[in-house]
């Protein structure tokens, strides 16, 4: 694709504050199922609700890229690129085999609160991690500078549309205050440029007490540990 100066590119770095969120949300989550005790229903829930909103969220972020990054990659670049972009779909059909496979585990979990049932979800939980990561990293490494030069800005914007489209406005304030709690301030103001000055004012304040609150019940702590920085 030519890169006109004229015509904005994307900004890669939006994707960078989303994986930062998933990294750590997913990577906490392993630890959070093992803790809650056998036949607590209470906690069981919470953490299983927690699963169901991480794999939704997941799951939309990477139909955006099904629907409108790798198609653009596979037009655009070199054809010696092309095998890349195909490793990356690979990964996102094992990583969607994972998710369903998880999701499944969590539905029982959540009605018994059973030990056993819980060391289940936590065991695929831990492989989904070792799949996403891997594949962040790659894409992080390989895609994203492709993506910089071959990508417009509103092309971009479409893949963060599809991923909240179908997800509820709470939902959304939920996943903002996630997403601003580690990542950079320039690209998270970013992301709301063009709203009302009202929104860009009160809705990352707004986010960021539904976040806290939300990682208090869930963590314990308003300030559950940031990625690299786990003792």
């Amino acid at each position: 694709m030519s890169t006109d100066n004229a015509v904005p590119m994307a900004n890669v770095k939006e994707m960078h504050v989303v994986h930062t969120m998933f990294r750590r949300e997913f990577g906490l989550t392993p630890a959070l199922v093992r803790g809650v005790a056998d036949g607590d229903l209470t906690r069981t829930r919470i953490v299983a609700e927690h699963i169901d909103i991480m794999l939704s969220a997941l799951t939309g972020h990477h139909e955006g890229e099904d629907i409108g990054l790798w198609p653009r990659l596979l037009e655009r670049v070199s054809g010696e690129l092309a095998p890349l972009v195909h490793v990356m779909e690979e990964q996102h059909e094992r990583l969607h085999a994972v998710c369903d496979e998880l999701a499944g585990a969590v539905r029982s979990w959540r009605v018994s609160g059973d030990l056993v049932r819980g060391k289940e979800v936590a065991e695929i939980a831990d492989r989904l991690n070792r799949i996403a990561f891997e594949h962040m990293q790659l894409e992080e490494e390989s895609i994203l500078p492709l993506a910089e030069k071959h990508i417009t800005a509103a092309e971009w914007a479409e893949l963060g549309r599809h991923g909240t489209s179908r997800t509820s406005p709470d939902r959304l304030d939920l996943q903002f205050g996630m997403t601003l709690y580690e990542g950079d301030p320039a690209v998270m103001k970013g992301l709301l440029k063009g709203a009302p000055l009202r929104v860009r004012v009160l809705m990352p304040m707004r986010c960021r007490r539904r976040y806290r609150a939300y990682a208090r019940q869930l963590h314990g702590t308003a300030t559950p540990p940031r990625v690299g920085r786990r003792g």
